[in-house]
């Protein structure tokens, strides 16, 4: 089962870091030490998340170089129509398999604002991850859901929404797409 997390106070709101800063550009640190400071984090993350309307987060995007993020889609401002789903926080999140269809869609980050783009991500992906007690957690993702993670595992490897984007799976994906063969 998804981990939730609990509510917390809107003081624990942290600075969203940009494009720009090195350290959205490094891979983050695999998570060892699950304890009160991780459940700390991880309210943190949500709080940011929410307050940013925002659909998922990742601990680098707030300075925290852990692998440690949340996915947590509702509809909000920035996205009216995502689904709705309990937060989903993820330490060491990886796919353990994914759909050989990939899909094109419209993407927004919160550390590139004002920004959206169009990505190719897998349908659907089976991820693994380990929960804040450290207990490993699988689950198939799909549509929305699965892009949404693809997104923030993306950042835990020091991938930007940018760098995705020009990516040669990304590349050669439009080439295709515009000569009609997609």
């Amino acid at each position: 089962m998804p981990e939730t997390a609990p509510t917390r106070p809107a003081s624990d709101v942290a600075a969203i870091i940009q494009v720009g800063d090195p350290l959205l550009t490094r891979a983050a640190l695999k998570v060892t030490r699950f304890d009160e400071g991780l459940k700390s984090l991880a309210l943190t993350l949500l709080a940011t998340m929410e307050q940013a309307c925002g659909v998922g987060i990742a601990a680098p995007q707030i300075a925290e170089s852990l692998a440690l993020c949340i996915v947590a889609s509702r509809p909000n401002i920035r996205y009216p129509d995502a689904p709705a789903m309990e937060p989903m926080v993820m330490a060491n999140p990886e796919i353990l398999a994914r759909s050989n269809e990939m899909h094109w869609g419209e993407e927004g980050c919160l550390s590139v604002p004002e920004r959206r783009q169009q990505i190719r991500r897998h349908l659907w992906v089976d991820a693994r991850w380990q929960d804040l007690d450290g207990n490993w957690q699988q689950q198939r993702l799909s549509g929305f859901i699965a892009r949404v993670f693809q997104h923030e595992l993306d950042h835990l490897h020091g991938i930007t929404l940018l760098e995705r984007c020009t990516m040669a799976d990304q590349r050669d994906a439009t080439i295709q797409q515009e000569d009609g063969l997609q």
